[in-house]
């Protein structure tokens, strides 16, 4: 007898909604799997450009490793300490684990502000911090407001298992996508028309995708708002250090130093993958300034902790702060320089991009290559880049962006020489495309 499965009928609910997998951000690394570029064995391979990740500064780190080997508890130096770390652990936390964590908060944050190790909440990866925050805030079919275009991650891990919803606050690039007190009351009154109740707003800053970092006058805008609306602020400094040139870094903790507001909404979340470059290590943190949340956070992180032998580790490296500082300073350089590289390769090909200053991609125009305005040129535009081009780089749609023809693309994920071969790409990319459009047009044009 054949047995069928109805997976609506023994699955859960939650099993069964939308999770985002068929959406262009997660099938990146499937798409970049199936041919990878190899500069000899594979030289006609697909570029991975859409993944956000600082790979300038891997050998900085292997040095310090080397030079340090009782930093784990897997090597002969750190074998001593093997059986402490590997027993259970304080679900808060090794104290030096957290009181590191605190340190570089302080520090990528220009010393301006001070982190309590006692508040800091430990998860898996920043997705993992901020789904916990978004469990502790809302209830399913309650809303957080978010600037378009925004990170597509979120339209998983905020929303799939939390049954939270997410309501654009629409941003344009006739003011290079800033936010303004105007979109934010828009944003918050088409919620409330819809009978939709709004918890909260979410902000990546610096800004994923645009790469630019949230000034200070819209920061006390975002504040006030907050305070005025009474909703909470989730506000995801993942690449606070991540920043190449100014304007500076600014951080909500130093906006609440300035501004009179109720402190139990503002959460801040923050992680070592982009500033530190470890991304496999799923280290994310929830600081939040309200004690309830913060407690249960800390309850739920339990499911999603940080292994002992990555804190036991990240707490070495973090003490020596001689290290870090440098480090930090090194990677904010190497990072400048390979902006500026790649943003001269695509301006050869007649590219530009919106002005950034922070992160490591860049939010690109192609506009001008589309063949009409429209989300589906767009689309087009993007299995051309990818299938035809080989360079594995994320539409605009993907980000929730209103206007068609915007990219992310991201340059600190290869080596020079890799970077070379993709911009030769793109320049190529670039030219026949306008050729063929020039082409369309003479034909139309009977020529």
């Amino acid at each position: 007898m054949e047995f069928k499965c109805d997976n609506s009928q023994v699955l859960s609910k939650i099993a069964n909604t939308y999770h985002g997998e068929n959406s262009p951000y997660f099938s990146v690394k499937q798409v970049y799997d199936s041919d990878p570029f190899h500069p000899t064995k594979n030289p006609n391979g697909i570029i991975q450009m859409a993944v956000a990740e600082n790979k300038l500064t891997y050998e900085l780190i292997a040095e310090w490793i080397k030079k340090n080997p009782g930093a784990s508890v897997c090597s002969p130096e750190g074998a001593d300490d093997f059986k402490n770390i590997a027993a259970f652990q304080d679900f808060h936390g090794l104290p030096e684990f957290r009181h590191g964590v605190a340190k570089i908060m302080k520090k990528v944050r220009g010393g301006k502000v001070n982190f309590d190790p006692d508040r800091i909440v430990m998860a898996g990866g920043v997705r993992g911090a901020m789904e916990m925050v978004m469990f502790c805030l809302a209830d399913p079919g309650d809303a957080f407001l978010v600037p378009s275009p925004w990170y597509p991650g979120f339209d998983r891990f905020l929303k799939w298992r939390t049954g939270v919803q997410l309501f654009p606050i629409v941003c344009e690039s006739s003011n290079n996508f800033q936010i303004t007190r105007e979109a934010l009351e828009e944003a918050y009154e088409n919620a409330q028309k819809a009978n939709i109740k709004v918890k909260g707003l979410v902000i990546t800053n610096p800004s994923n995708p645009l790469g630019v970092t949230v000034d200070r006058a819209t920061l006390t805008t975002l504040v006030t708002f907050i305070n005025d609306k009474q909703i909470h602020f989730l506000c995801d400094e993942v690449y606070a250090a991540t920043v190449f040139r100014s304007p500076e870094f600014v951080s909500v903790s130093e906006i609440i130093e300035e501004v009179e507001c109720n402190r139990n909404l503002i959460h801040v979340l923050y992680g070592l993958a982009k500033d530190l470059g470890l991304s496999g290590f799923r280290v994310g943190i929830v600081y939040s300034y309200n004690d309830t949340v913060m407690n249960l956070c800390r309850k739920m992180s339990t499911a999603c902790l940080v292994s002992s032998q990555t804190q036991y580790f990240i707490a070495s490296m973090l003490s020596d702060e001689e290290f870090i500082d440098g480090f930090l300073s090194e990677s904010a350089a190497r990072l400048g320089r390979r902006h500026d590289t790649f943003i001269k390769g695509l301006e050869k090909a007649g590219i530009k991009c919106l002005e950034s200053n922070g992160a490591v991609y860049c939010w690109m125009d192609l506009r001008h290559l589309l063949k009409e305005p429209t989300f589906e040129a767009e689309t087009s535009l993007w299995k051309t880049i990818v299938n035809v081009y080989k360079l594995n780089v994320l539409p605009g749609s993907t980000f929730h962006c209103n206007e068609p023809g915007w990219f992310r693309i991201s340059f600190a994920s290869m080596d020079d020489e890799t970077l070379q071969v993709a911009l030769e790409r793109i320049q190529i990319f670039a030219g026949e495309t306008l050729k063929g459009h020039n082409t369309v047009s003479n034909m139309r044009n009977g020529k």
